[in-house]
Formats: structure tokens, sequence, C-alpha cells
């Protein structure tokens, strides 16, 4: 039995279902936050005798024990927004119950949720991105507008990028987000000390490269754009697959193992004379949009690593 947890409306995991089915794997499909209590019922016993438990879903009644791999993709909150006193009871005991469980498998993860929450921040990331080797640009996370501007001074041009997506509306009622953008000493005011803020040196570059890691198998692929965050317009990206520039594949497995990840999505900033310059690693990235566009076999790099044998 294969274990995905990931919500109802996940074109990327349902690429990995695929896969697996092709391959004959038993698949459940599990979206917890949503799910539970309302339509899956759970049971799990500890003590002096081997742990065993049961998840019985609307389609599937899983053994637990038997679970071979799970694949943590973009499961629901167990919170929903301004929960009421209740809600927020209900949400607790089934995170800590639940997701307590579904953690402690004696089984494969692509990725552990607890890694995955551990490697989303970027303060970690930038260190452990150092400790590897990698070229990481000048970066300053404050609240106070007098360092901010000092950092700015010393290495402008600098960007602002937040430190965790966070949902957003903007003044039209539309559904937003906040792209990585310049901003200069007149943007530095007051306002700097309402939050933590990440401020970094813009790195000059002629392309990005989004390198994708799944187990020991690394994909690069250069992205032209001529954008500052190439997130910000699909339209405008053109891919090519290249091989990773010298040392990159052998320090981003390093990354993830460091931080107990199977996956990885990597954004390096690519200068004039080839060099990668470490920006993030987001551990549960996507890739769908990737595959279809290049041809890149990354689902099934991941069905076969949901599949692989424990040693």
């Amino acid at each position: 039995m294969i274990l995905v947890l990931t919500c109802l409306d996940d074109p990327t995991a349902d690429m990995v279902i695929d896969r697996l089915n092709e391959r004959g794997a038993c698949v459940a499909r599990f979206d917890p936050g949503a799910e539970f209590p309302a339509y899956a019922e759970l049971s799990a016993w500890f003590g002096r005798f081997p742990s065993r438990g049961v998840l019985v879903t609307r389609s599937r009644e899983v053994v637990l024990e038997r679970v071979r791999s799970v694949y943590y993709r973009r499961p629901t909150p167990y919170l929903p927004d301004s929960p009421s006193q209740v809600e927020r009871f209900s949400g607790a005991q089934a995170r800590f119950g639940v997701g307590g469980i579904l953690a402690s498998l004696p089984c494969e993860y692509v990725s552990h949720p607890w890694a995955i929450t551990a490697a989303e921040h970027k303060p970690l990331q930038l260190t452990t991105a150092r400790r590897v080797g990698f070229d990481v640009p000048a970066t300053l996370v404050t609240n106070r507008v007098g360092d901010a501007r000092a950092f700015a001074a010393e290495h402008g041009p600098i960007v602002y990028k937040p430190l965790r997506a966070t949902p957003y509306i903007d003044p039209g009622g539309e559904p937003a987000t906040i792209w990585t953008a310049q901003v200069g000493p007149d943007d530095l005011d007051h306002t700097v000390g309402r939050a933590a803020h990440l401020f970094q040196a813009r790195v000059d570059k002629v392309a990005d490269l989004r390198v994708t890691v799944v187990g020991r198998r690394v994909f690069c692929v250069r992205i032209d754009s001529g954008l500052l965050d190439w997130r910000q317009d699909y339209d405008r990206l053109s891919y090519t697959i290249v091989e990773p520039p010298p040392g990159l594949a052998a320090g981003c497995l390093a990354y993830i193992e460091h931080l107990g990840l199977r996956f990885g999505a990597f954004d390096f900033a690519l200068t004039a004379d080839g060099a990668p310059v470490f920006l993030e690693c987001n551990p549960n990235g996507q890739w769908g949009w990737l595959e279809d566009a290049t041809g890149l076999p990354i689902a099934t790099a991941l069905a076969e690593l949901l599949l692989e044998e424990r040693p």
C-alpha cells in the first residue's frame, strides 16, 4: 500500500498516482484535514504489543502497519480560517492525533512532514546552503529599519522577498501574491518594524536554474525569462534541459540529506560566467508544469522512489 496524503484538487499528485497505478501499486489517497472525522475513521493501538492501526476512508481500508511508503504532498490544514472554539479544539486533536499517527508509520516518506516543516524556514535553508558549499547572496532578516538601510547601503541593489507565502487579497478583491521585488532607500521606512522582513543582495543573473531532486536523481532546467522573479509570468518562460554545473548535483544531494528530505525543488540564479547562486529550496515544491513543458520523467522518478525496497 502506498499512502498519498494530499488535497482533492492536486494535479501534481495525480501524475504520481497515475504512474503508481501503471505499475500495479495499491494506492490510498487521504486528506486528513478535510476528511477526518466526517468521512474517515482511524484507530491505532500502542503499548506492550507491536503498534498497529487501521484507517477507513470512503474508498479504502488501510492497515497502517502494511503501508510501504507515504507521499506527503499538500493536505488541507486541520484548522479552517477563523475557526470556532469547537473547531479549534477538534482541529488540534486531529493534528496531533491523526497527524501524529500518520507521521509515525515505520516506512519511507517522500518527504516526512516534520522534515518538510523545518526545511520551509528560509534562515535554515540559507544556513544549510552555505554548509554544503553553495554561493549564497548577502541576506538580512530584520524588523529594524536602521539595519535595513545600512544593509541596502552596503549591498545594494537589494530585493525583498517574503519569508513565507501567505494568502493575500489585492485592493480589487482578487487573490494575489507577493513577488520578489527590488527595493530602494525610499521603501525602507518605519513600516519595516511591523514584521520580520528578508532583504537580499540582488544577483546579477542571465537566467535561472530549477533543480528538482527526487531521491538520488537530479533534474536541471534552465529558465529564461528576463524577470526578477520568473514565477510572475509563466507565459514569458522558456525552458532548456541542461546538465547541472560542476558540483551542483552533489551539493543538492548533500542539502536534502542534511535536512532529512527525499525531494527538493531548488532555485538558483545563473550568472554570466555560469556560476549558480542559491536562492531557496522548496521542500515540497511544484514540478508538474515543468514535466509538461520539458518531458522530464519526474512523476516516474517519484513513483519509483515510493516503490523502492527498503534496505
